[in-house]
């Protein structure tokens, strides 16, 4: 698991990594397979374009990462709101911008 201010990394590895081949988790993370996964709940992003705004953004940078990521299930989960006041806009660029450096450190804590 890794966070950041707004965002939290949840991981559960491929059930061939770590567990016996009889294990419940293997019916739900294939081998070798890269499944991702964006949670932002109405509490954090009230406006639709927000939230869309975010999960693309989560899509795009783990697709950029995804060579780097090991076989498994990723969830990324958003935890706290971006300030209505910094972002006045439901989809600026400017918060597109911020989403996306947020995500790129998440995926470098989450590396390391």
């Amino acid at each position: 698991m890794a966070r950041s201010t707004h965002f939290v990394l949840h991981r559960r590895l491929s059930a061939h990594a770590n567990a016996p081949a009889d294990d419940a988790a293997a019916l739900f993370v294939p081998p070798d397979a890269i499944w991702i996964g964006a949670l932002t709940p109405k509490r954090w992003a009230r406006r639709a374009v927000t939230r869309n705004l975010i999960r693309r953004q989560i899509y795009a940078v783990f697709s950029l990462a995804s060579p780097r990521l090991p076989a498994g299930a990723h969830l990324i989960r958003l935890r706290a709101g971006f300030d209505a006041a910094q972002f006045p806009s439901a989809a600026s660029s400017a918060l597109r911008r911020a989403v996306r450096s947020e995500l790129l450190a998440l995926l470098e804590q989450a590396a390391a």
